[in-house]
Order: structure tokens, then C-alpha cells, then sequence
């Protein structure tokens, strides 16, 4: 029985049987590969499911896959908590995906950074842009009606594609400013074909109207520009054009580039030095003055409730309780901010103010 075994066995005496055994083995292997082809399979669409539920698939989370919303606000020496306060409500009232551009002095920088990481504010996402001040060498004549208004940090709206890189769209806010409404309704804000940035007009709110007239503010071109000199009357502009507020802008950054907004903005900062076209006016403007020419009849509107401002033009005149409470964005530009005193509707501005943990930067209140 052995050699007849052993004859069967012999596949290079038999090549029939060889092929046949062959076959054989590789219908086999074939029916392997195909099962772990449906092991594989079925474990792929089976998997998912559960590790969702678990949370340890590694995909993109929902707030990696929605809109980053970058919003600039300046955080200067002397005024700190007005850039925390602001900081600290826009946060506390949205559930956007946030990402905070703080743009600081060289000096200023760790204070900030402190306040934020040591506090409840060290949830937020954000970045800390340093500002150059010698970029402003030559364009700021130092005779201005408002001196406060010539620190550098005022002018960083004017560069704002130079300290924002990767997005297309940027809000930029003045720090003595508080949000109460949900920041994307604002970063919503359409702007027309052609227009680089949206601000709000000075005439637009009628609940503003009895404000400005009581504090004598300037809303006109008039008193941001002197129609004395030959320059802004070649412009074609009329002295009772509306003017506008940029201390709330929303930005188109491939208009603002294309245009060459921050060039023509540092072409009207050098003439005003030469020429004193609009530093000596009632408005006193630096900042806003040279954008109310760059951007005349060139910009779309923000919604009126979401620039609530002239509330720092007068320690006495107040709004009534129920308009503030509907407004979106409350805006203390003016000499009468709400962490000095005197002031009004600082409980407002109060409520979103954060303390700061190493103790320099204190409120200003009557008893204190």
C-alpha cells in the first residue's frame, strides 16, 4: 500500500493529477480572498456607527468644518479691559466658530496674553498680531483736535490684509464696544459687487437722531473734512453727505486688495500732513476722515441695531433702557468711556468686564 500511496503522491511523474491539485488550491485561495474582501467590507460599514457613538473616529469635528468668523479688535495700553469686556461678550453670546485677531503693541502684548490665559477667556480661540508703529512714520501730523485719537493702534483698521492673511471676510471692532447680539448675523452682512468693507451710515437710525443733536456731534462730512482747502472741495463731495462710523466694519479682503484701499488711505494721511485737510475739524478725525474719502459712495451698509453707538459723547444724555436692550452692538465712542467715570450705561458695559488677574488695570467709579 506505501508505494501505491507514494505513486500517487509523485506530482512530476503525473502532471493530470498536478493540475488538477493545483486548481484545486487556488479555488481555495481565490474563496480566502474573497471572504477577507467581505470581512474587510463589513467591518468598514459596521465600524462606523459605533465609533461615532464612542467619539473616537478621528474625522473632522463640526466646528473644524464650520465657518471660522475673524473678528479684529486692538488691545492698547491704558484701555485694556475695554478689549476684554468686548472680547468677553462677543464670546459669551455665540456659538460661532470664533477666531479673535488681538493686535497689540510690543509692549502690551503679555499683558494681554495674561489676561486672557489666566481668566475665563482662556476657552476662546485666538491670536495675539503685533503692530508696527513705524509704519506710520511721516503720516500723522500731531496737531489733531482729539490728540487721543493719534495713538498708533487707531490707525490698524487702515492694514487690515497686512495683519489678516488667510480669510476672506474680517470683522473689525473698536474695543469700547459691546456685543449682545450672536456675532454671525454680523459677519452676515452682504456686500454689494465692487464694495471692499460695510459700515454703518451716521444717519441711519432715527432713535440716534435726538443723541446727536443734544451733544452737537458731527454726522456730516463737514465736520470731519475742511471745505477751506482746495483739495476736498476737488473731490466733488457735498459737505452734508452723511458720514459714516468705522469703528464697526465688515471686510471684503480681495476688494481691499485689489482696490488698494490701505495705499490710498496712506495717500490721504500724507497730504493731510502737508496740507492740514482734516485734523483741525470738529470731528477731529484721523481715522475716519481719510476713510470717509477712500470709501465715498463705495461701501455697503450694516444693519442700524448693530452700531449703537454715540453712547461716550455725553456723561448725561441716555438712551431709553428698552432701545438698548434691543440693540445688537453698543458702541461708547466719544471722550466718556464706561470704565472711567464719569459715564453712562456702564452696567451694561460692566456685565461682560473681566477682572484683571495681575491687578494693573482698575475701573474708574466714584467711590473708588
Amino acid at each position: 500500500m506505501v508505494p501505491t500511496l507514494l505513486a500517487h503522491t509523485d506530482y512530476s511523474s503525473h502532471p493530470t493529477g498536478h493540475m488538477a491539485l493545483l486548481k484545486k488550491i487556488n479555488q481555495i485561495l481565490l474563496l480566502l480572498l474573497v471572504l477577507t474582501v467581505c470581512a474587510i467590507l463589513y467591518n468598514k460599514v459596521h465600524q462606523v456607527p459605533s465609533a461615532l457613538k464612542n467619539e473616537t473616529v478621528d474625522l473632522e469635528s463640526p466646528e473644524e468644518m464650520e465657518e471660522e468668523i475673524p473678528v479684529v479688535i486692538c488691545a492698547a495700553a491704558g484701555r485694556m479691559g475695554a478689549a476684554v469686556a468686548a472680547i468677553s461678550s462677543i464670546y459669551s453670546n455665540t456659538e460661532a466658530n470664533v477666531l479673535f485677531y488681538i493686535v497689540g503693541l510690543k509692549t502690551t502684548i503679555p499683558h494681554i496674553r495674561k489676561w486672557i490665559e489666566n481668566s475665563k477667556l482662556k476657552e476662546i480661540k485666538f491670536k495675539v498680531v503685533e503692530f508696527n508703529p513705524m509704519v506710520l512714520k511721516g503720516k500723522i501730523r500731531q496737531d489733531a483736535s482729539r490728540p487721543e485719537l493719534l495713538q498708533p493702534l487707531n490707525f490698524v483698521r487702515f492694514y487690515l490684509p497686512l495683519l489678516i492673511q488667510k480669510h476672506e471676510k474680517v470683522i473689525y471692532l473698536d474695543d469700547d464696544i459691546i456685543v449682545q447680539g450672536d456675532i454671525q448675523e454680523l459677519y452676515d452682512t452682504k456686500l454689494a459687487p465692487g464694495h471692499a468693507a460695510a459700515f454703518s451710515d451716521d444717519c441711519d437710525l432715527p432713535s440716534t437722531h435726538e443723541m446727536v443733536r443734544s451733544v452737537g456731534m458731527q454726522n456730516t462730512y463737514m465736520g470731519f473734512l475742511d471745505y477751506r482747502k482746495q483739495a476736498i472741495r476737488d473731490l466733488g463731495i457735498s459737505p452734508s453727505t452723511c458720514s459714516f462710523n468705522p469703528g464697526v466694519i465688515v471686510a471684503n479682503m480681495t476688494e481691499w486688495k485689489h482696490q488698494r484701499i490701505t495705499k490710498q488711505l496712506e495717500k490721504w494721511m500724507q497730504r493731510n500732513v502737508e496740507e492740514n485737510l482734516y485734523s483741525s475739524t470738529l470731528g477731529g478725525g484721523v481715522a475716519t476722515s481719510p476713510m470717509l474719502i477712500v470709501f465715498h459712495g463705495k461701501y455697503s451698509t450694516i444693519n442700524p441695531m448693530w452700531h449703537v453707538r454715540h453712547l461716550g459723547w455725553s456723561p448725561d444724555t441716555r438712551y431709553s433702557e428698552h432701545f438698548l436692550q434691543e440693540a445688537k452692538l453698543l458702541h461708547w465712542n466719544g471722550r466718556y468711556k464706561p470704565w472711567d467715570y464719569p459715564s453712562v450705561h456702564t452696567d451694561l458695559w460692566e456685565s461682560w468686564f473681566i477682572p484683571d488677574p495681575s491687578g494693573k488695570f482698575k475701573l474708574t467709579r466714584p467711590d473708588s
